[in-house]
């Protein structure tokens, strides 16, 4: 029995598929999305996006193929980036084919809208022959025509049977390295038809409330909606969609994850909303620090508390932790003990110091165990 068995999360046991060099599925850790809105045909543009997600922890990447100069472009896209590529394709099965040869990792289709069954025949051969996955992405806005006259509206029933129907034109071809999304900007629909998804199929599910909205609204429902399902145990790779830059969307992500103590990437922050016992400014220095803090990638938590109502228990908690005081002098913890105190003209500095100081130790640490683990060669006699 776990230490803390309320906060569990049995995870739904899915197969394992290869997104590039990312596993996804199984015991795999919970991947991270996001997807460039650049025009893909322009490369340098595009890469330059994919920096910056790279650098916030993304793990894969969609880039939009609408056009032939897109996928023209993918090639060096694909060169330069350091996660995979999934490429995004719809309706234009030719331009599969190009992205698939042009080195993407995943060709995000829907089998149905690619046309004839020979031309399926033709982007699942070309998946085949390059190692690409297939992401099925069935969303509650353009469900098939037959589908709605059958339900009469998008429902987790007709997402369902839209997805087990293009399962179906894979599995046909003997082709099993996909995922699937039932995505619907309705939560409600949404989390329905994921739980009823995950009761009939055994691959990878990819999580994802499709056009949520902007950043703060769009985040509130991601989190819910995604949220929820990780609390049930389900979903493999995740992508938050927002009205916002797609590094944003990436952050909310993590953050969701580090939420559900699914995977900890970076500082987990604990503060308090402020009041007039508030030693310091606690709003703006938690917006310092969270800004500061960006390039922090190993797991750490820091609490930010403006007085000794909840502050040293909170401290406690965390490795590092700060509590306002009075007259200008705030309380420092250190792993949970009472350290040493703080002027508020040097406590920005001091506190984002103390992480870095406090991650390159870990990240020291951590490496000096994998070297240790390492068996050293036996020398020939």
């Amino acid at each position: 029995m776990s230490l803390r068995p309320w906060r569990d999360i049995m995870r739904r046991q899915s197969r394992q598929i290869m997104v590039g060099n990312v596993p996804v599925g199984g015991d795999a850790p919970v991947t991270v999305q996001t997807m460039t809105n650049t025009p893909t045909s322009d490369p340098r543009a595009t890469i330059d996006q994919i920096r910056r997600c790279e650098d916030a922890g993304v793990d894969l990447i969609r880039v939009s193929c609408p056009d032939v100069e897109s996928t023209a472009a993918l090639k060096q896209i694909v060169r330069a980036s350091r996660v995979p590529i999934i490429a995004d394709i719809h309706f234009h099965y030719k331009r599969a084919l190009e992205a698939a040869d042009a080195g993407a990792a995943c060709l995000r289709i829907n089998p149905g809208n690619i046309g004839s069954a020979s031309r399926v025949r033709e982007v699942i051969d070309a998946a085949k022959s390059n190692g690409c996955a297939i992401r099925i992405g069935v969303n509650g806005g353009s469900l098939e025509k037959h589908l709605l006259e059958k339900y009469g509206e998008p429902c987790p029933d007709a997402l369902v049977e839209s997805a087990m129907d293009h399962i179906k034109i894979l599995q046909d071809h003997d082709f099993h390295e996909f995922k699937v999304a039932v995505k619907a900007s309705d939560f409600f629909l949404a989390v329905a038809a994921y739980h009823q998804l995950a009761e009939q199929v055994d691959c990878p599910l990819h999580l994802g409330i499709t056009e949520a909205g902007g950043f703060v609204g769009g985040t509130v429902k991601s989190s819910i909606g995604i949220g929820s399902l990780l609390w049930a145990g389900i979903g493999d790779t995740i992508r938050v969609s927002l009205s916002a830059e797609p590094e944003d969307e990436v952050r909310v992500g993590f953050e969701i994850l580090k939420a559900l103590g699914i995977r900890n990437r970076g500082v987990r922050v604990v503060s308090c909303p402020s009041c007039a016992r508030q030693g310091f400014d606690v709003i703006r220095t938690v917006q310092a620090l969270e800004e500061r803090l960006q390039h922090i990638r190993t797991p750490m938590s820091l609490s930010v508390l403006g007085c000794v109502v909840n502050g040293p228990g909170e401290a406690r908690e965390t490795d590092i932790g700060l509590t306002g005081g009075g007259n200008g002098k705030h309380m420092v913890y250190l792993s949970g003990v009472t350290d040493h105190t703080v002027n508020s003209e040097d406590m920005l500095e001091h506190i984002v110091k103390l992480v870095e100081d406090k991650a390159a130790a870990i990240e020291a640490h951590d490496a000096a165990l994998a070297a240790a683990a390492v068996p050293v060669p036996v020398a020939a006699e």
